[in-house]
């Protein structure tokens, strides 16, 4: 598994689901035109735009009890026995431009 540190607060939560969203209403718009309802398939991009909507709006108004923020960088691989680290080159080891 990752190392990386997941925010487990409710608008984290119900950003996560935005991609399951969109696909189950396509699918349902799919199913929906299969089924000759009247319904076409050229019809669904109001309906993907106002699952999106519904989405970011549970997002904006869920409590953000718990949420992690920033991104901490992960700690440093240690170099393997018998490997020496590549130089870290400074900025003066590069030309500058126009000389």
């Amino acid at each position: 598994m990752s190392d990386r540190i997941r925010c487990n607060c409710r608008s984290c939560t119900f950003r996560g689901l935005m991609g399951p969203a969109v696909v189950i209403t396509v699918g349902v718009l799919f199913l929906l035109e299969q089924t000759h309802s009247g319904f076409s398939f050229g019809q669904t991009w109001p309906v993907i735009l106002v699952v999106i909507g519904v989405v970011r709006l549970a997002s904006a108004l869920a409590p953000m009890d718990g949420h992690v923020t920033g991104s901490s960088a992960p700690p440093p691989v240690p170099p393997v026995s018998g490997q020496v680290p590549p130089p870290n080159p400074g900025p003066e080891t590069y030309p500058r431009q126009g000389q």
